[in-house]
């Protein structure tokens, strides 16, 4: 086990590579001394105002310089980095910041005013680090200091301390997409034996480039950041994935060596930008990575097809609890198995088991169990759920699936996410899989909708690549994947599906959507499908 602490990545590649370009945004590239200076201002401008070991900043940042000065900033001053997405409506924000109790926020203009409805000094917090600020702060309790100014008060020097790697690092929310997000605690330890292992089987080194489309604040982001610091790599921070032509032209012209998305990320890309277009000009693309979630077989095999023949692509699984990642699929078989999540990556196991611990046979379902050193200190603050998470067996996942012969997993639904209707248990993955093999859709929720004779009933909410699409045609092209009980009863159109910051799918939020939209944005109940009547569309 590595006994660095996460801000060592940084000033070893700083004293390795002072000259090397840290991080491109927009116009601005800074370089890894310069990067690691303003980090160590930061920390000891901290120091100066009292912040002691443990106690909780808040970053209220987008993906900028700012951010990644501020992340490892606090983790040289010894203090716990917990970022926060800065377009939190300042209800919800007042209910983190209130089980957190930070000493200090540091926040961009973009959250300024939800932090000012906040009231920070009722709050407790007293010290509010601004970045550009665009509110005139005066009367409050709480000292405000402009960002640039604290800068100019620290100094540039790494600080001196010892610290144990299993003191906690960074509490990371989960994006709520099981209930309530829970503050994971993530440890030094957690995150350096993460990234060590992903720095491992991606082959990562300082001639890579990668592009970072993703939020820095989830856990995923947070991946992309210390993996490259790690190995003195490059970052290019990019804030547009709304225009994707614009991230694929700037894939080209930084020479962009990897990328890595969300399964949305991609079926965007290749729906909605010109990446097959730009196939030749991403010469130096060497990996695409995919996380957060299932991806569909209709995805994969497109992607495959569309990036450059030299560009390997890496399918992963992993949780906010386990620091990111616990496996992934060899590029190299990847067409193989191309339904499964991989196996463990090198440091961590895994296992499946039944609802008494005990491992299964391999091809027998039970739930999806890690352990290694990346796995969570707990929730913060939730003794209950972490309970429930962390036991002897290690961390459970809530995934269900199985293993094969060759000990690669599958993931088959999740014990939370099963569909009871008409007596039968359904797993809404697997119709969302037959949807998109369809070929006919961009991306699709599949829903149960309370019903009174059936308990539930299956619903779908959809974007269509092609608007005039009937939603007959669609569930027409299930008929041969799916019995009858699982086609949904009714599909409704959308422009696009509502995610969550980390560009997860948001089910509460797509059911909400749901009931909000009226029968004519496209239905057709399963028993007026018939083969050969395709075309037709029929509404209730």
């Amino acid at each position: 086990m590595s006994e660095r602490s996460v801000h060592h990545l940084l000033e070893n590649s700083a004293r390795l590579h002072p000259q090397r370009i840290a991080l491109v945004h927009d116009s601005e590239r800074v370089s890894y001394g310069r990067l690691n200076q303003e980090a160590n201002r930061l920390a000891s401008f901290l120091l100066q105002q009292g912040v002691t070991a443990g106690e909780r900043v808040v970053m209220l940042l987008e993906n900028s310089q700012s951010y990644v000065v501020s992340y490892y900033g606090i983790l040289k001053a010894q203090a716990v980095a917990v970022p926060l997405n800065p377009e939190l409506k300042a209800e919800g924000l007042k209910e983190l910041l209130r089980e957190l109790e930070p000493r200090v926020v540091i926040v961009s203009r973009k959250a300024e005013h939800a932090l000012r409805e906040c009231d920070p000094d009722s709050l407790g917090i007293s010290l509010v680090l601004v970045k550009e600020p665009g509110l005139a702060w005066s009367g409050e309790h709480a000292r405000i200091v402009v960002w640039e100014q604290a800068l100019e008060q620290g100094e540039p020097d790494d600080p001196s301390y010892s610290g144990t790697p299993d003191r906690l690092a960074s509490i990371i929310y989960t994006s709520g997409s099981t209930g309530k997000p829970k503050g994971v605690m993530l440890s030094h330890r957690n995150i350096v034996a993460n990234t060590d292992s992903i720095v491992a089987y991606l082959g990562l080194t300082e001639r890579d480039i990668q592009m970072v489309v993703l939020p820095l604040f989830y856990v995923m982001g947070k991946s992309l950041l210390n993996t490259h610091v790690a190995v003195g790599g490059t970052l290019v921070l990019n804030n547009n994935f709304a225009y994707p032509a614009s991230v694929i032209a700037q894939m080209a012209s930084e020479r962009v060596t990897g990328f890595s998305g969300v399964p949305a990320t991609y079926a965007y890309l290749l729906h909605r930008s010109p990446l097959a277009a730009f196939r030749d000009r991403l010469s130096e693309l060497r990996y695409c990575t995919q996380a957060g979630g299932h991806m569909s077989r209709q995805i994969k095999e497109q992607l495959i097809q569309v990036l450059p023949p030299h560009t390997r692509l890496f399918v992963m699984y992993g949780a906010t609890e386990a620091a990111a990642r616990l496996s992934y699929v060899e590029p190299e078989r990847l067409r193989e198995k191309m339904e499964s999540i991989g196996r463990p990556i090198p440091g961590v196991t895994m296992r499946v088991v039944d609802d008494q611990g005990r491992e299964v046979a391999q091809g027998e379902s039970g739930e999806l169990v890690a352990c290694g050193a990346n796995i969570m200190l707990g929730y913060w603050r939730d003794p209950e759920a972490t309970a429930r998470a962390l036991d002897r067996n290690g961390y459970h996942t809530g995934d269900l699936g199985y293993q094969d012969a060759d000990g690669y997993l599958y993931v088959t639904g999740r014990k939370d996410d099963l569909l009871k209707v008409g007596g039968h248990r359904i797993d809404p993955q697997e119709i969302e899989d037959a949807l998109m093999a369809s070929g006919q859709l961009l991306e699709v929720a599949v829903l149960g909708v309370q019903d009174e004779l059936l308990g539930k009933r299956l619903v779908a909410l959809a974007v269509p690549l092609d608007a005039q699409t009937p939603a007959g045609t669609i569930l027409a092209c299930c008929l041969d994947r799916l019995p009858r009980h699982k086609l949904p009863g009714e599909i409704r159109f959308v422009q696009a599906l509502p995610k969550y910051p980390s560009s997860k799918t948001d089910r509460p939020g797509c059911l909400a959507l749901f009931h909000s939209l009226g029968a004519d944005a496209g239905s057709v109940r399963p028993q007026a499908v018939q083969p050969g009547a395709a075309d037709e569309e029929v509404h209730p």
